[in-house]
């Protein structure tokens, strides 16, 4: 077995802390900048000031290297589908969803109303065409309302925001506590975590009313968490799902999740596949991640490696990536 290259690692780290993304003190400013031109472009869910650069390296489940303030939450934007995801896995293996291809219940109407799967929202497939909080389907991302269910990829928060409303009639309990109750808690995430939906985005269950949370930061809100936390849940998904002897979440969704999509071979359920290295060139073909707001937040998991990395608010992840996995080399074939 090699050995890991700490030097090349920490000079990796230190390039890394100086690339911190311009203007997020302000992040009203911030936003307005990300989407301008944009039609619906106002948000509707609050948002995180970030507090600068930060990560953690984690080999073999073990810290190795770390920079900024590891411990303070920040926005996640659409790294926050991939944690969807788990809510779903977790749904999964409780027999709360007992087949993927099954139609999805939906308590609002819209074009392929009763044709839409979870396999489908898991994979930005379902073509899904109607309003939800009061955006329209059609402002995110390519319209695909022509394409069958299944047929044509498109990345849309609000078909992702569709799914997780449909989790949280599935559970029946807000999927921030899902995932504190079943999935943080278990792992020892910190208690400075939190997810948010929108201003309008409730839904009546059981005579109560619950918030609906967001997938992403699009419009606001969305998961806020720290780069500690983050790579808990890296160390657990590169142990197939196990903590400490206890099995959190199954490897058999963990493997359904990253399998490649029909239509888009580098999407998986709600998590970004790098195997034909078109996500990261630069990065080896072995790693899969989640990631938001162009990449300037990513978790990156490479179980040939034992490798786990996060990066909040920086720019050229790529390269800080492709370094470090240089460095280490592989333990799993």
């Amino acid at each position: 077995m090699g050995v890991v290259d700490v030097d090349t690692v920490r000079r990796a780290v230190r390039r890394q802390q100086r690339r911190v993304t311009p203007g997020i003190e302000d992040m009203v400013g911030y936003h307005r900048r990300q989407v301008a031109g944009q039609s619906e472009a106002e948000p509707i869910g609050p948002l995180l000031p970030g507090t600068g650069a930060s990560g953690v390296v984690f080999h073999r489940g073990e810290p190795l290297a770390g920079w900024g303030a590891i411990h303070e939450p920040e926005m996640c934007y659409s790294l926050t589908k991939s944690v969807l995801s788990l809510v779903a896995g977790l749904a999964y293996d409780r027999g709360l969803i007992g087949d993927v291809h099954a139609p999805v219940e939906l308590p609002v109407v819209g074009r392929r109303h009763g044709e839409v799967t979870w396999h489908h929202l898991l994979q930005q497939t379902s073509g899904w065409d109607g309003v939800l909080w009061g955006k329209p389907s059609s402002v995110d991302g390519a319209n695909i309302e022509e394409a069958a269910p299944g047929s044509a990829w498109c990345y849309n928060d609000v078909r992702v925001n569709l799914l997780a409303l449909a989790l949280t009639l599935l559970w029946r309990r807000s999927l921030a506590d899902v995932v504190k109750v079943e999935l943080f808690d278990r792992i020892g995430v910190s208690r400075t975590w939190s997810w948010h939906g929108y201003d309008n985005s409730f839904v009546e269950v059981d005579g109560r009313d619950i918030a609906v949370v967001s997938g992403g930061a699009h419009w606001g809100g969305g998961l806020w968490a720290s780069a500690a936390d983050l790579a808990r849940l890296g160390v657990l998904l590169c142990e197939r799902g196990r903590w400490h002897g206890d099995q959190i979440l199954s490897d058999q969704w963990i493997r359904m999740s990253w399998a490649p999509g029909s239509v888009n071979p580098d999407y998986g359920y709600l998590w970004w596949l790098n195997r034909r290295r078109n996500v990261f060139p630069a990065a080896p073909a072995t790693g899969v991640c989640a990631r938001g707001n162009q990449s300037r937040h990513v978790l990156w998991i490479d179980r040939a490696r034992e490798l786990v990395i996060v990066s909040h608010w920086g720019e050229h992840v790529e390269a800080l990536i492709g370094e470090i996995s240089a460095a280490v080399p592989v333990v799993r074939r």
